[in-house]
């Protein structure tokens, strides 16, 4: 039975990572989320985590809770979310494929006991088929309880995000990531993978966190879940990654509710945020050349 590569997220550089998860499509980092980021994030989710139904089919499962928009629910998760050594192998790993990443899933799930194995899948069939040649997403499994073989530790297939699409994994090549809370599974969107069994009297819990190309769409909708008037509060590099940018030169602008003959109608997403683009001349000269002032047309204020 395949095993997965293990490395202290202290000392992972992003060679050995990258080199791992080119040859696997998934790894460890163990000791990724400390005690005290640990207790942040368990005080500030667990309250969130009771008031979430259960799934109503096999792949979401019937003895599973999911909760999401961690960003806008949860300041401590924010911190995961922009952990530095897992952002930065994110955008080495999308990078070649986009001009900007963002975040495309923030989710808690929460095995619960009884709650049977997950069918076995590739998360970048969210897009259906239409992606067969690249990696559009990398993705993230926190563990915030211990993922063991009895809890329902994430099942995952090293090597398969270099298989033909069609082929199917057999039991002998399915391997589980067992890990410490505080360590993190980084898994590619073609890599085979699935939640495990709960054979154990308590729930595992994890939290997935998802990046993905800057022009796909996402699969939780970051300007509902965080819309504006809570993403104006936050860091600006969260707010960009979050979708609150242009994702290329003509790519995510918006157009205020009011036409204005001072502003164009494709105004760059930071200013529905009451800021102008950290790296956008462009946008800056046109505000420079009009008399408007940013608040003026701020579409979502309340």
């Amino acid at each position: 039975m395949p095993q997965l590569t293990s490395l202290p997220a202290a000392t992972a550089t992003q060679d050995q990572i990258a080199e791992i998860m080119e040859r696997d499509g998934a790894m460890i980092l163990t000791g990724a989320m400390d005690d005290a980021l640990f207790a942040r994030v368990d005080a500030q989710t667990q309250p969130l985590m009771e008031k979430s139904a259960k799934g109503n089919d096999a792949f979401t499962g019937h003895n599973t809770t999911r909760t999401g928009a961690l960003v806008s629910r949860s300041p401590a998760c924010r911190e995961a979310v922009m952990n530095e050594t897992v952002l930065e192998a994110a955008n080495r790993f999308l990078l070649p494929y986009c001009d900007r990443i963002q975040l495309h899933l923030t989710q808690l799930i929460r095995l619960l006991p009884g709650q049977g194995k997950q069918p076995l899948h590739r998360d970048k069939l969210a897009w259906g088929g239409y992606l067969p040649d690249i990696e559009p997403q990398f993705n993230t499994i926190w563990a915030l309880t211990d993922f063991t073989e009895e809890n329902g530790a994430t099942q995952v297939v090293p090597g398969s995000h270099k298989w033909d699409e069609k082929r199917q994994a057999e039991p002998h090549e399915v391997c589980q990531a067992v890990m410490q809370r505080g360590s993190v599974l980084l898994y590619t969107g073609s890599v085979i993978h699935s939640g495990g069994e709960n054979k154990s009297m308590a729930p595992r819990v994890g939290m997935n966190i998802t990046y993905c190309l800057g022009w796909l769409r996402t699969e939780e909708n970051q300007y509902l879940s965080c819309p504006p008037e809570v993403a104006k509060t936050l860091d600006p590099e969260l707010q960009e990654l979050l979708g609150y940018t242009m994702g290329s030169y003509a790519l995510g602008y918006f157009s205020p509710p009011e036409p204005s003959p001072e502003i164009p109608d494709t105004v760059p997403p930071e200013l529905a945020l009451g800021r102008l683009p950290r790296e956008a001349p462009t946008a800056k000269k046109i505000m420079e050349n009009s008399s408007a002032e940013i608040g003026s047309f701020v579409p979502l204020e309340s």
